[in-house]
């Protein structure tokens, strides 16, 4: 048994969305409905382009602290720029990517700790967030608006925006030739190296990658919430890592599932509706958001070793 959840990982953050969900539904039965399930997932999209955009990070054994501050500058970018100045708005954000694959390259290319440098780009991206929009405020472009609450006729746009999402970065990230290449260097870097592939310019599309993701990110919570912040996604940069770990990622080795960390994300945006509903404070919800990170990774470990122990 062990043994097939390990191979079949999938199956675990699979189990998590379908216990939570049923225990929201039997705690709130209104629930249990088109507008029901839209409410629950209200901030699924953001929060699951977020956990991909961190994916392609960790995929090439990085991690970004930096992401949740990426995204709210992306955010006010989007509520001021690309709904006053369309094309100037989409200047800055394709320079935003851009300079995230550039961040990826001088990462591998200086060989310099991911963590420290992404730690200290938030602190850039919060800087031009506050230069862009030093109050609260802004507009979400009407079209942007309008596509995020589209109302699908058989389920929700949450839940048809993640569906799409999972099988993009699938295909991507699992079917493609680069998305192989991309999980090799992850995986044994050297040997990617030996076949003659540029290991810095690989780094660089996993950054630009996730870049990508991130503008996403950040442009679909502005046609979510209508308005932006500086501090708008702050938490995104935890959420993002534990979205991942949470639907079968490792910090090593280039394994990661695309699908997996989208069934991820939306879990994680499941239980801040469910603890809600147990009318738990914010600061308390954090903590127990943590715990079943907690127990949902313990469960891994054990059918870890139940493998090792019949191997």
């Amino acid at each position: 048994m062990g043994q097939f959840l390990s191979r079949h990982r999938i199956l675990l953050p699979v189990f998590s969305l379908a216990v939570l969900l049923a225990a929201t539904f039997y705690m709130q039965p209104r629930a249990m409905s088109y507008f029901g399930i839209n409410l629950l997932f209200n901030l699924a999209v953001p929060i699951a382009l977020a956990t991909v955009a961190q994916m392609m990070i960790m995929m090439v054994n990085d991690i970004d602290l930096s992401l949740g501050t990426f995204v709210s500058l992306v955010a006010c970018v989007t509520a001021t720029f690309l709904n006053d100045s369309p094309l100037l708005g989409v200047l800055i954000l394709a320079a935003l990517i851009l300079t995230y694959a550039g961040m990826g390259a001088v990462i591998h290319a200086l060989d310099l700790p991911a963590i420290v440098v992404t730690l200290g780009m938030s602190f850039v991206w919060g800087g031009l967030a506050l230069f862009v929009l030093p109050s609260p405020g802004g507009t979400s472009p009407g079209w942007l608006r309008a596509l995020m609450t589209v109302k699908p006729p058989l389920m929700p746009m949450a839940v048809v925006a993640s569906i799409l999402i999972a099988l993009v970065t699938h295909f991507l990230i699992i079917r493609s030739g680069i998305g192989t290449v991309l999980r090799g260097v992850g995986g044994n870097a050297r040997s990617v190296a030996r076949a003659g592939w540029s290991v810095v310019r690989l780094k660089a599309l996993a950054y630009g990658l996730s870049g990508l993701f991130g503008v996403l990110s950040g442009m679909a919570l502005v046609g979510l919430t209508t308005s932006a912040d500086a501090n708008i996604a702050l938490r995104y940069t935890l959420l993002s890592i534990a979205g991942v770990i949470l639907g079968g990622g490792e910090f090593i080795g280039g394994k990661v599932s695309p699908v997996g960390a989208v069934i991820g994300a939306l879990t994680l945006a499941l239980a801040a509706s469910f603890l809600s509903f147990m009318r738990l404070s914010p600061d308390w919800q954090i903590g127990a958001q943590g715990a079943i990170l907690i127990l949902v990774l313990t469960a891994r470990l054990i059918f870890a070793r139940r493998e090792n122990a019949t191997g």
